[in-house]
């Protein structure tokens, strides 16, 4: 199996709980929280070791909640490479009302980042990536650092000649897309953006994401639908995979748990068709499980098996 990196640049530590009833200017009981690895890259590596596979996560830590991130992973023998920071590692929180099973999520944006620390992670790059590798740089950018960072990435990635997958947003989505890139897992809203339209119809969807695929150096590209599924585009053929109907406990964690189905798919060495099923299996999983826990490899094997004979 090729070797896989997960990167991510603004982790945090996941603390979800629960409340019988949500209103202001009241002090709220809630559950016993739990806690657990968060941030984009390192759900992919907790979903790649929950379905058997390995990758080396990397990513900037500090402060305490650095500490604690760093324990988490180590708890479930993820391997990790660390690059240390000033700042203090953030956390995010996300509360059930058990009256209404409405979940809240609160992102915090992270702590500032020096220059010469997100430099460190670019150096770290350079030194460890190998032609065939597959590069996972999954979630936002902490204050401080450009948003031309990941297209820093996707020119050392082609030096390389590592498969460099981007999954991010907004203006930093665009300039790593269009620095070149071999994979990207957009939804409807950031592939409006990548297009520079408002919004996109089902009639568009493949017309659209055929076109961005001929004028940027981007191979594969499978656009998220949620519930309804995705659509794989390359150059040469489109398919859009449906996703089974199942009750939905929380969506955090779904659009991970995809990429890290795909990207292992990959490095497993499926077909784009089939990983891109598997994806989808893993981001059905996920949000089959409460608060911020990740995909079952038992519902994701159940899943997938569904979605080839459908």
């Amino acid at each position: 199996m090729k070797k896989v990196i997960t990167l991510t640049i603004n982790p945090a530590i996941d603390k979800s709980t629960n409340v019988a009833g949500i209103k202001p200017n009241s002090k709220l009981r809630c559950a016993s929280p739990v806690f657990e690895a968060g941030g984009g890259g390192v759900n992919v590596s907790r979903v790649i070791k929950e379905l058997g596979g390995t990758s080396l996560c990397m990513y900037l830590a500090g402060g305490p909640t650095g500490v604690h991130l760093k324990n988490m992973l180590t708890d479930v023998d993820i391997l990790q490479q660390i690059i240390p920071m000033e700042g203090w590692t953030r956390e995010n929180l996300a509360v059930t009302d058990t009256t209404t099973n409405q979940q809240y999520r609160f992102g915090m944006p992270g702590p500032q980042v020096k220059e010469e620390e997100w430099r460190k992670v670019l150096a770290h790059l350079e030194d460890i990536l190998v032609e065939g590798d597959y590069l996972v740089a999954s979630g936002s950018l902490s204050p401080g650092i450009p948003s031309n960072f990941y297209a820093k990435i996707a020119l050392i990635s082609k030096k390389k000649k590592v498969k460099f997958i981007l999954d991010t947003s907004g203006e930093a989505l665009i300039k790593g897309a269009n620095a070149g890139v071999f994979l990207i897992k957009p939804n409807l809203g950031e592939l409006s953006t990548l297009c520079g339209v408002k919004t996109i119809s089902a009639l568009e969807l493949e017309s659209l994401a055929k076109e961005f695929l001929e004028k940027k150096t981007c191979e594969v590209m499978v656009v998220s639908l949620g519930a309804r599924g995705a659509l794989l585009v390359t150059q040469d053929t489109s398919e859009h995979i449906l996703a089974p109907t199942v009750f939905p406990k929380s969506t955090i964690g779904a659009g991970d748990s995809m990429l890290a189905g795909m990207v292992l798919g990959l490095a497993e060495g499926k077909t784009y068709s089939e990983m891109t099923k598997y994806g989808v299996a893993c981001g059905t999983a996920a949000i089959m499980s409460p608060g911020t826990q990740l995909c079952k490899k038992k519902e994701v094997d159940r899943l997938y098996e569904w979605i080839l004979n459908n």
